[in-house]
């Protein structure tokens, strides 16, 4: 929960039943610019990243680059960022412990200076999500690798190379192990995670003068440097905030226009949004969609791009929530993600958890009290809440608040009647 200096906590405040309407741009990605700032450690010389989103989670990222040694300045949406040198290899669990993708300044301390102690990482809660295929890789790459009390512990007693050959594909593995070869090492990566946040972190360090071939494949090919530049990039749009605009237009049962996105990022979902019977219309860098009222259920499962995100997983049962008839989702990435069910069902959502499946009966739903408990339950919540009859109030804003920016504003913007409001917390007895 989002505390104030004053002791009281936020809530969003909805009252739904409008359908959405109207035009957004979408915002850089959140999941894009985190590797970027890691992988901004590799190089003495200043980077310059343009248009970068100003969420939670990226004020933590350099709060942590802090530490380590990185200078920033903002200039409005615009980030510069130097580190001249490393002052601490040390990322300690007070900074790791808030957001799991901290964890790959591991790799790139390791690449700038030969070795770096990080913590187990923190972040949303919604079932196992290991750090063994980091480990595994940075191994394969014949770095010394000890564990000790949630502490992990890596020396380069070499130039970094190798093959390494991933039990599936692992978005922050496959990061974790660009960035460790990206000065002076050589490595080909076989399962490749073929995320565009990936790809996106791939053309970054081609800028500043790594080698990468095979980008958005399943095996990629890195060569590093000896010496990396700086320049000056501009961040992929968030293909997850753009999902989640177009779901709550789909549960509302409006028509938005969004500008300034990827729709060859966002396949698996249009496809979807089609099959339901919505009309949609694409074009190089927009999208324009425009509901049916009688909307088809839909069969998902989220697995790893190209297929269905898995941080779409919870936000599209939501959605679904709202289509008469039986819709059924999975999660093949992380199939224990379902910790929005229970919030869902506090709004009328009609939900049985079967085998992982979850088997969702689409109804009307009511406005509730209820708590976001991690990012993309927070999403669900919101779609959830705007497409229902009468208020809800969202606890959790501290959640929404690392992955949406401005969404209070962007949801007013599209006709929401939405609002943030602060409450008083109880106070504890002894």
């Amino acid at each position: 929960m989002m505390l104030t200096d004053s002791g009281r906590s936020k809530i969003l405040r909805i009252e739904g039943g409008s359908p959405l309407s109207g035009e957004l741009r979408v915002y850089p990605a959140k999941n894009a610019a985190l590797p970027i700032l890691a992988a901004s450690l590799l190089t003495p010389e200043p980077i310059t990243l343009v248009e970068v989103p100003r969420l939670r989670d990226v004020e933590v990222m350099l709060e942590l680059l802090a530490h380590l040694g990185t200078h920033y300045q903002w200039e409005g949406r615009t980030l510069h960022l130097h580190t001249p040198e490393i002052r601490n290899t040390h990322a300690p669990y007070e900074l790791v412990g808030q957001m799991r993708a901290s964890f790959i300044v591991w790799g790139a301390l390791l690449a700038r200076v030969g070795e770096g102690r990080i913590s187990l990482p923190g972040g949303c809660a919604f079932g196992a999500r290991p750090v063994d295929q980091h480990v595994k890789a940075l191994r394969a790459l014949g770095a010394e690798v000890v564990e000790e009390e949630g502490t992990f512990y890596a020396r380069r007693v070499r130039p970094l190379s190798g093959r390494v050959v991933f039990d599936l594909p692992t978005v922050g593995g496959t990061e974790q192990a660009m960035l460790a070869v990206a000065l002076g090492g050589e490595a080909t990566l076989v399962q490749a995670a073929m995320e565009p946040e990936v790809e996106d972190l791939g053309r970054f360090l081609s800028m500043l003068g790594v080698e990468v071939r095979g980008l958005g494949s399943a095996i990629v090919h890195i060569r590093g440097a000896s010496r990396l530049g700086g320049g000056r990039y501009r961040i992929i749009p968030d293909r997850i905030e753009a999902g989640t605009y177009l779901l709550a237009a789909a549960a509302t049962r409006g028509a938005i226009t969004l500008r300034e996105v990827r729709p060859d990022h966002l396949d698996a979902l249009l496809d979807k949004l089609r099959q339901a019977g919505h009309r949609l219309e694409v074009g190089p860098d927009w999208i324009h969609f425009t509901a049916t009222k009688d909307p088809l259920p839909l069969f998902v499962e989220a697995r790893e791009y190209p297929g269905f995100p898995t941080d779409l997983q919870p936000i599209v049962t939501a959605y679904l929530a709202t289509v008469p008839g039986q819709s059924a989702v999975s999660d093949r990435v992380y199939p224990d993600r379902f910790t929005h069910v229970g919030e869902l069902a506090r709004m009328g959502a009609e939900l049985y958890l079967r085998d992982r499946t979850l088997l969702v009966q689409g109804r009307r739903l009511h406005g509730a009290q209820v708590k976001a408990l991690d990012i993309r339950a927070g999403g669900a919540l919101v779609v959830a809440a705007l497409s229902a009859e009468g208020v809800s109030e969202i606890e959790g804003v501290y959640f929404l608040e690392r992955g949406y920016e401005d969404l209070e504003e962007r949801l007013k913007a599209l006709g929401a009647r939405v609002g943030v409001a602060e409450v008083a917390l109880a106070q504890a007895a002894d």
